[in-house]
């Protein structure tokens, strides 16, 4: 939202510099499409400046210990992560979805990952799951409840004991559809997400 504010006051700044009356035509019709995205949703802010560099440092400095034993094995290639944000328990705290989408990380029966709580340490390790993670309404612990796709099924992960299942596969599989107010997280495929190094 910052970044969209932000857009808005250097426009209308533009607007209000401007001294031909041309111009002021261009830029107002500039200044009411952007205002009428922004609005609406439908602004496009590619250029919006990275996410968080603390949350990334924070990622990055965990997966270095997480991963300690696995370092030497990986190449340059597979020292990659997507992550993204979600405040799965409310507290206006995000927690951090941490994915690979390499052959180091993937296999036949999908990619791991990690949950990290917003100081960097681990909720859960996940395995074999397809992403996007979904993030459903309801709540189990005080945690919203998960929905992980993994060997073509959809399956239901909830908090138990501080932790989510690590294995998704042997879990609950959800019958019918997934919830249409289901929150997409972590969709590396359908997204342009940021690839961060480690």
């Amino acid at each position: 939202m910052k970044n969209k504010i932000l857009i808005l006051v250097g426009i209308l700044a533009l607007y209000s510099c401007q001294d031909k009356k041309e111009s002021k035509n261009i830029v107002k019709t500039i200044v009411q499409d952007t205002l009428s995205k922004t609005i609406g949703g439908t602004a496009d802010l590619s250029d919006a400046p990275p996410r968080d560099d603390n949350a990334v440092e924070l990622i990055r400095k965990q997966l270095n210990v997480l991963l300690k034993k696995d370092l030497r094995a990986l190449t340059k290639g597979d020292r990659y992560f997507y992550y993204e944000e979600f405040d799965l328990n409310n507290d206006k705290k995000n927690e951090y979805f941490v994915g690979f989408s390499n052959s180091y990380f993937c296999g036949s029966g999908g990619c791991s990952g990690y949950i990290l709580n917003n100081d960097g340490s681990v909720i859960n390790k996940f395995t074999v799951t397809d992403f996007p993670i979904l993030v459903t309404t309801s709540s189990t612990e005080k945690f919203y409840d998960l929905i992980f796709e993994s060997g073509g099924k959809f399956h239901l992960l909830k908090m138990k004991g501080g932790k989510y299942p690590s294995n998704p596969s042997v879990q609950e599989v959800v019958k019918g559809n997934v919830p249409k107010e289901s929150t997409k997280v972590l969709d590396i495929q359908g997204k342009k997400m940021e690839k961060n190094s480690f």
